[in-house]
């Protein structure tokens, strides 16, 4: 029977380029079968097929230089083998066992790996073509001519990410393959229902950028046409759009079946197969014989055998609780570094943007993204003067993009580097929440790569701008396990908890409250030197009650008590949200049996409704009033200075705390 697929052989494809090939898929196609059957048997609880669709997978891998990253998707089974992975990793990751990858705590293809240069599926699909982005502007700085290779299925390019991720892969001349496996269906819906444009490909005009359909069946176009773009990119870096057409011939994942699918249209892809149509091919060529053929079984089924029985015989985890939470952040032991005694009087924004300018300066590898923050040194002028002491290499303009440049600073991280992004205005932070608190907070979690990433979150009312410009949305993150959360008052904590957040390697939300920029001064410490990260600050001391803040609410604590002399107040400073500093609070209510905690946010769901249960869990005995909540309005913020007034819980504080003393 003759090919149904159309090859063609050009000198640089020697036979045993092509015999590996060859292999490399039957390998794809061997483990699959068996892993169909394993499924059946419950031994491994979910599995997305990719036989058809190996070629792509296969030829793509064979083309890039094992140190170049590739992120592949569910179906791409054929990166990780042509890596040579150990089977027995993969086996014991697709059963939740600890050889495997994520220590249980993700399945099938949801974890990367540093040694084999992966970047495991992302299920959220889109932000996994950002963090791209971000690998290859690593790459691209360091100047080591690597191409850098993503994946996505036709269903992802509908998202938003997707564009963004073109787009700024254009503008910035990004090394990156952006490979869509166009297989006819996002889970159940056609491509009819996903775009109304001709081929994916066409999209690349949109964006500038170069772009190809591939039959992704052929494994010789595919590899021929990834190796050729591959050394042109590292000669010429520049994204590059592909779109493999093929075909899902199993379900989305074998639970949804394929009863969706006409039935011609199933038996006429049938007869592409990849495997099939490329062996009869090598055949005919005599390059491949049925001796080889059955050998390369033989070889792959004792290897797939031998690798299963070492997973089924490795023993089940056992649960430790210190190790799980232990996970959560990437292990940091803290060196301080003092301040001086020498010291000037500055505003807050001047702090921070020392503290900015220093961490600049201590790290070579450290990039600042956000909109406006090069030769217009940002809306608040953090940055101004930056690119003439950095370039703008470093400090780079990004089109407006929350969540892809999210993505791009995890990938800058990935790929060794250090990443600090500025959200214009903390409100805004909304339009790339998904990277945060599903790519940096649980990274470190699922498979031990930190995410070495500062957002800055200029944030907070008081300066009359409104719904969109004033929120103090801290609450949104201190839930999220993974995440550190910095919330300075002062222009020195400012500095030297900016200065900390940039050396921690774990991801940190860095809350700077707009209306304490230019009204705040303290005299700050002049040079290089860091805040611990985790430790409140007891501004003030005394017997009569706890008074707890963070950030603009500091002050208003501090604007109260000046008026009440003849009362003491221990005023604790917390600075940092997540990881809260409980024992210098256990301590101070232990002393005083009253506590009031204060934050500008509304009050429902915000940090003082859990320091609040805390403080009761863990102070019940000692207390003698209960513990009482300032905050503000159930609303959004108003602009209109009487408005914004009245909403702000600053109000409400003094009668609070005269209601607590009386007690």
């Amino acid at each position: 029977m003759t090919s149904k697929i159309k090859y063609t052989l050009n000198s640089s494809l020697d036979n045993s380029i092509l015999l590996h090939l060859y292999k490399q898929m039957l390998k794809s196609r061997l483990i699959e079968e068996k892993m169909l059957i394993l499924l059946r048997q419950g031994k491994i609880s979910k599995w997305f097929s990719g036989i058809g669709q190996e070629a792509i997978a296969i030829g793509v891998t064979a083309a890039l230089d094992k140190d170049e990253f590739i992120l592949p998707m569910h179906r791409n089974l054929g990166v990780f083998t042509s890596r040579e992975i150990p089977l027995q990793r993969l086996f014991s990751q697709w059963q939740g066992k600890m050889n495997g990858f994520t220590k249980g705590r993700d399945r099938s293809f949801h974890f990367g790996t540093q040694q084999y240069n992966i970047v495991g599926m992302i299920s959220h699909l889109g932000p996994q073509l950002g963090l791209a982005n971000g690998i290859a502007l690593a790459n691209k700085l360091k100047n080591n001519h690597k191409v850098c290779a993503v994946f996505t299925g036709e269903g992802g390019t509908s998202e938003g990410d997707f564009h963004e991720a073109l787009n700024v892969a254009s503008v910035w001349h990004l090394p990156v393959l952006f490979c869509v496996e166009n297989n006819g269906y996002g889970l159940s819906t056609p491509t009819s229902e996903q775009f109304n444009c001709t081929h994916i490909a066409d999209k690349g005009i949109g964006y500038g950028m170069e772009s190809h359909i591939i039959d992704g069946n052929n494994i010789i176009e595919v590899y021929t046409k990834v190796n050729e773009l591959a050394k042109s990119i590292r000669k010429n870096p520049r994204p590059v759009l592909l779109e493999f057409k093929t075909f899902r011939m199993r379900g989305h994942e074998e639970a949804s079946g394929t009863k969706y699918v006409p039935e011609d249209l199933t038996n006429s892809w049938a007869q592409k197969d990849p495997l099939q149509n490329f062996e009869r091919f090598l055949i005919g060529k005599k390059v491949l014989s049925e001796s080889i053929t059955q050998n390369y079984t033989e070889e792959i089924k004792t290897e797939i055998n031998e690798h299963l029985t070492i997973a089924f015989n490795e023993e089940k985890i056992i649960p430790n609780l210190e190790t799980e939470l232990n996970d959560v952040y990437q292990d940091y032991q803290y060196q301080a570094v003092e301040p001086s005694a020498n010291k000037k009087n500055i505003r807050f924004v001047d702090a921070v943007s020392n503290g900015l300018k220093l961490a600049m300066q201590k790290h070579s590898d450290l990039i600042i993204m956000g909109q406006d923050v090069a030769e217009y040194g940002g809306v608040f002028k953090i940055t101004d003067g930056f690119i003439d002491d950095f370039g703008k290499e470093r400090v780079r303009n990004t089109p407006i993009c929350e969540s892809t440049i999210v993505a791009a600073a995890y990938g800058i991280s990935v790929n060794g580097m250090k990443a600090i992004v500025e959200m214009q205005f903390a409100d805004f932070v909304s339009s790339g929440f998904n990277p945060i608190v599903n790519l940096l907070a649980k990274s470190y979690y699922r498979w031990n790569q930190n995410a070495d990433v500062v957002i800055r979150m200029p944030c907070g009312a008081g300066v009359g701008a409104g719904p969109f410009h004033s929120q103090t949305n801290e609450a949104w993150f201190t839930k999220t396990p993974g995440l550190k959360v910095v919330y300075p008052a002062f222009p020195q904590d400012a500095k030297g908890l900016l200065i900390a957040a940039v050396n921690d390697p774990n991801p940190v939300l860095f809350f700077e409250h707009k209306a304490l920029y230019r009204s705040v001064y303290q005299d700050v410490s002049e040079g290089y030197f860091t805040t611990e990260i985790g430790k409140a600050n007891l501004l003030k001391k005394g017997n009569d009650l706890t008074l707890i803040g963070y950030g603009a609410s500091v002050h208003w604590l501090l604007d109260v008590i000046e008026k009440h002399s003849s009362s003491s107040f221990d005023v604790i400073d917390l600075r940092t949200l997540q990881p809260l500093d409980t024992a210098t609070i256990y301590q101070s209510v232990k002393k005083t049996g009253k506590a009031l905690v204060v934050q500008e946010d509304s009050l429902f769901g915000g940090i003082s409704s859990d320091l609040s249960a805390l403080i009761t869990e863990n102070c019940f005995e000692y207390l003698d009033a209960p513990v009482k909540r300032v905050a503000s309005l159930e609303t959004p913020i108003p602009f209109q200075s009487e408005l914004e007034r009245q909403y702000l819980g600053k109000n409400k504080l003094e009668e609070s705390i005269l209601e607590l003393l009386d007690y």
